[in-house]
């Protein structure tokens, strides 16, 4: 499957979003920010908070969204759909290289997945790789008909949060 979004400045970005075996899943996406600027979405809370959570899916939102960002560090993030349900997903951090890598488990069932994003400078642009593991052949299957259908969305809105925030 492959994207290509036309953006406010016109330059393309494209999105590839690949399955690799039984196991893996690999997407990139070329973003017209440089990778500090990217990084630092994926890491500071109220940033993330503006567009981790699919706009799509109504009533659920992003509750509360704890991370510290550095090896060895743990996140949880809590969803909600109004009530007093909520749902979690949590885990540690297994790497961090500021502005070029993060690496993190996703604790919340025997089925997750160990995720990797890798943020490399494209003369000021960034090439953003998000791969995933997953234990096994049918944990992905799970993830391809859940949580990774949003992936393409949440590009989207990370693309639109960068194109707000400037250098």
């Amino acid at each position: 499957m492959n994207q290509q979004v036309d953006n406010a400045g016109g330059v393309q970005n494209r999105m590839s979003v690949e399955r690799r075996g039984d196991r893996e899943l690999v997407i990139t996406r070329t973003f017209n920010a440089p990778p500090s600027t990217v990084y630092r979405a994926w890491t500071q809370p109220d940033l993330f908070q503006r567009w981790w959570m699919p706009k799509s899916v109504p009533g659920l939102s992003l509750v509360s969204c704890d991370m510290d960002v550095r090896t060895g560090g743990k996140y949880r993030l809590e969803f909600g759909a109004g009530g007093s349900d909520t749902m979690a997903f949590y885990g540690k951090y297994l790497e961090v290289v500021p502005n070029e890598r993060i690496v993190w488990t996703n604790d919340e069932g025997e089925e997750g997945a160990v995720t990797t994003v890798t943020f490399e400078d494209q003369g000021g642009k960034t090439l953003l790789t998000f791969h995933e593991i997953y234990p096994s052949k049918e944990a992905l299957e799970e993830a391809l008909q859940g949580s990774a259908v949003a992936l393409p969305e949440q590009m989207e809105q990370l693309d639109d949060l960068l194109s707000s925030m400037g250098e």
